[in-house]
């Protein structure tokens, strides 16, 4: 395609089916001759990130390959990048909606969707700051689970990720986060206690991950009842 290079692949995920993913060549891809990246504050640097699969969003795709699906849960992608998580549920049968700020990332969402054969998923493009989201499939927001993979990477003095967790997840909704160990995992996690949130964690290891070894952890944030329920 005009002004960056792709390349298709199969990505084994345990406890699913192949899928059939389109990424970015490499990092050095770019292009936005229209503007619209730098727009929302993407610069050229910054650009090929979502079109790239992560060890994160690899880690983030296996949680959702083995986690049950529940009838009726709307799950929302955030900073979805190749949203390779929201495919996978979205095989199994889940309802999976999608979202990300890059404006190329609805294009390689609806290509992977056709390279596997599947039906359209909801999405839109917009920031955490944004109130619009894409209508969830089978109903609308909030959503029961809001998931991300390694989307802590800026200090977030505002609080605006756990913010936009608050206005768009239910009241008992669950909150799934797979980070490499970055440094703001703490304040956010402080942020989301003050929200009423706990959070359990799993340290995850994986020595022959793709890529190089990988160390990183699950997080799992709830709300629990007053009367433990």
């Amino acid at each position: 395609m005009p002004g960056y290079q792709v390349k298709t692949e199969r990505i084994q995920i345990h406890g699913v089916a192949d899928l059939t993913i389109r990424s970015l060549l490499d990092h050095q891809q770019f292009a936005d001759p229209l503007g619209l990246a730098a727009a929302v504050g993407i610069s050229s640097a910054q650009w090929p990130l979502f079109g790239l699969l992560w060890p994160s969003g690899l880690h983030l795709a296996c949680t959702m390959a083995l986690r049950p699906v529940r009838r009726e849960e709307r799950i929302l992608e955030v900073g979805c990048g190749l949203a390779l998580a929201s495919l996978v549920g979205h095989r199994r049968g889940a309802l999976c909606s999608a979202s990300d700020i890059h404006p190329l990332a609805a294009e390689f969402l609806l290509e992977n969707l056709r390279l596997n054969a599947l039906p359209a998923m909801p999405f839109r493009t917009g920031g955490w700051a944004d109130d619009e989201l894409p209508e969830a499939e089978g109903g609308s927001a909030p959503y029961d689970l809001i998931m991300g993979s390694d989307v802590l990477y800026e200090r977030d003095e505002a609080g605006v990720l756990p913010q936009f967790i608050a206005r768009h997840a239910t009241v008992d909704g669950e909150v799934l986060i797979v980070d490499p160990n970055r440094g703001n995992r703490s304040a956010f996690s402080r942020r989301m206690a003050a929200l009423g949130y706990t959070l359990q964690q799993t340290v995850i290891r994986d020595p022959q991950g793709p890529g190089g070894p990988y160390s990183g952890r699950l997080l799992h944030y709830s709300i629990v009842a007053p009367n433990g329920g």
